[in-house]
């Protein structure tokens, strides 16, 4: 459980998480390279013990191609969200958000 990280700490990744979420819904039909999106791969960056997937999402969130820039963004949410577990960090199951 995410219990080892203060709340404020948990608060801040369980709202990153949920603007990344909606970005990702969003990069069907638009790019979602927003100044929110970088803001919420910020807050995650000492989270995640790997810095591809939040690159990944952002490399993905400004491309033209609309199928590319959902399957990246997919690809790169994913992988964000399975480093934020495996680091503790987050838990989608958790009852105090």
């Amino acid at each position: 459980m995410p219990t080892q990280l203060p709340r404020h700490q948990r608060v801040i990744i369980d709202l990153a998480i949920r603007v990344l979420r909606a970005a990702m819904t969003r990069s069907t039909t638009s790019k979602v390279d927003t100044v929110e999106v970088r803001l919420a791969l910020r807050c995650l960056l000492h989270h995640c013990p790997e810095r591809w997937p939040l690159e990944m999402f952002w490399d993905a969130a400004s491309g033209e191609n609309a199928i590319g820039r959902a399957q990246g963004c997919t690809a790169g949410f994913n992988a964000i969200v399975r480093q934020l577990r495996l680091a503790r960090a987050w838990d989608d199951r958790a009852d105090d958000r």
